[in-house]
């Protein structure tokens, strides 16, 4: 492995190297708060599997895939930091990433599904209840269920629908 980084210190460097793809603390947490309440999902799958998009939890009987996104990489309006280091950076990655989950949105809600996003400083329990209506409303409404109902894709952010 060379030395040669693109990080801009031995920190930020590390700090980068321990974030991970999938079992972040608070997937962890939703997952098992999820399960909890009886609910059976899979981890880390492609809703569509031509698309290069995967959601956290997903349940494919009833087409609701969950994206748990992160503040910072995701740009929440109320906890996103802006970076202080290669900002312009970080600027576009996060715009880049708000782009692909608003095209992943429209992507999945074209081919049927329903999305729900949370987003990850949402109280845990909270979430698990958003989860568990969504489910339930779609099993309840049966084979014919689709966006005029209401649950294409759920979010606080109004940019993401």
């Amino acid at each position: 492995m060379s030395d040669k980084s693109w990080a801009s210190s031995a920190g930020v460097r590390k700090s980068m190297q321990a974030n991970t793809g999938r079992d972040t603390k608070p997937e962890l947490a939703l997952r098992r708060a999820v399960h909890a309440r009886g609910l059976r999902y899979y981890v880390n799958r492609r809703p569509i599997k031509a698309v290069r998009r995967t959601a956290d939890l997903l349940f494919p009987r009833i087409r609701l895939a969950v994206f748990l996104d992160g503040c910072f990489w995701h740009g929440c309006p109320e906890h996103h930091t802006v970076a202080k280091t290669n900002a312009a950076f970080w600027a576009d990655k996060v715009a880049a990433n708000r782009s692909r989950d608003i095209d992943t949105n429209t992507r999945l809600a074209d081919a049927g599904w329903t999305v729900v996003r949370i987003w990850e400083h949402e109280a845990t329990d909270q979430a698990a209840e958003t989860i568990v209506e969504a489910v339930n409303r779609m099993r309840h409404a049966g084979p014919h269920f689709h966006s005029a109902e209401g649950m294409d894709a759920v979010s606080d952010d109004p940019e993401l629908e």
